[in-house]
């Protein structure tokens, strides 16, 4: 296996601090990027760093030109960035009436608008190298939109449905784009729950207001009986970078919760999907 240039957002914790350190161990160069890192981070990024082939950048995902600066500084040391994997995200549930503009602002920029930052700026490189592999960390709720996770829903729909384009847009060029799909695990994310802003609204939705506390409740109690561990996405990004160029499937569900039905899902959209292309006159994409 070859040896690969990796940069992994959203390292200081849960999946990206995993993948970080499988993707180092299986001797890749790995660049992880946090934010903070003299300050909230610190600990993190000075354990990270310590980690062989591990070297921790920081990086605003929302600055532009932190984002532009980081893959410059890589590509100035190494010669190139073979693989991204836009793994930072965050999550906020609630009544959907809750969320302000300010909040789904936030959400999205967070995740779609930041690994939007990145793929722009490592796709020259890839294209002149005519090889890559960038890897969107998406959600089950990717693909379906569960009361209460609407916006967060909305936002991971955002960044499959870039993906989902661009796969095929880039593939005959020598880049695949991959979506990773995570159901839920016991990370630092799913433990801390964030709630929209604006609750005044809450009095009018009577019981209906109470769901989504419910719905924590029992989302940690599947977490807990399933024993799900977050490494599995760790090792299904490992793997990713380990298949063949071209051979790498564009959606992979690490669920052991409700993968099967998102499984079923994908399965049922790729067959009509391609039937599509093939109808707008674009079935050669599909080879």
């Amino acid at each position: 296996m070859s040896k690969k240039i990796v940069l992994i957002t959203g390292t200081n914790s849960g999946f990206g601090w995993l993948t970080a350190h499988s993707v180092a161990a299986a001797g890749h160069t790995v660049y992880a990027t946090m934010r903070d890192t003299a300050s909230k981070n610190a600990d993190k990024a000075v354990a990270l760093s310590a980690v062989d082939n591990v070297t921790v950048l920081d990086v605003s995902l929302t600055d532009e030109s932190s984002v532009e600066q980081a893959v410059k500084t890589i590509i100035s040391k190494e010669g190139s960035i073979d693989v991204l994997v836009n793994n930072a995200g965050f999550s906020m549930h609630g009544v959907a009436e809750s969320f302000t503009t300010e909040d789904v602002q936030a959400m999205f920029d967070v995740n779609v608008f930041a690994p939007w930052r990145f793929i722009r700026q490592v796709l020259p490189a890839m294209r002149k190298q005519q090889e890559g592999l960038i890897i969107n960390v998406t959600s089950g709720f990717g693909r379906v939109s569960f009361p209460f996770a609407t916006v967060y829903a909305a936002s991971k729909f955002g960044l499959e449905g870039l993906s989902e384009g661009l796969h095929y847009e880039v593939k005959r060029l020598g880049i695949d784009v991959a979506i990773l799909e995570p159901g839920a695990f016991p990370t630092e994310m799913s433990q801390k729950t964030v709630y929209a802003s604006d609750q005044s609204v809450f009095e009018g939705y009577g019981a209906i207001a109470d769901i989504p506390n419910k719905m924590m409740t029992a989302l940690g109690g599947l977490i807990q009986s399933h024993q799900t561990n977050p490494q599995d996405v760790a090792d299904a990004i490992v793997k990713l970078i380990a298949t063949e160029k071209g051979k790498r499937p564009l959606r992979t569900v690490v669920d052991p919760i409700t993968g099967e039905y998102i499984d079923a899902a994908n399965q049922a959209v790729a067959e009509q999907f391609g039937k599509g292309l093939t109808l707008f006159g674009m079935g050669e994409l599909l080879a």
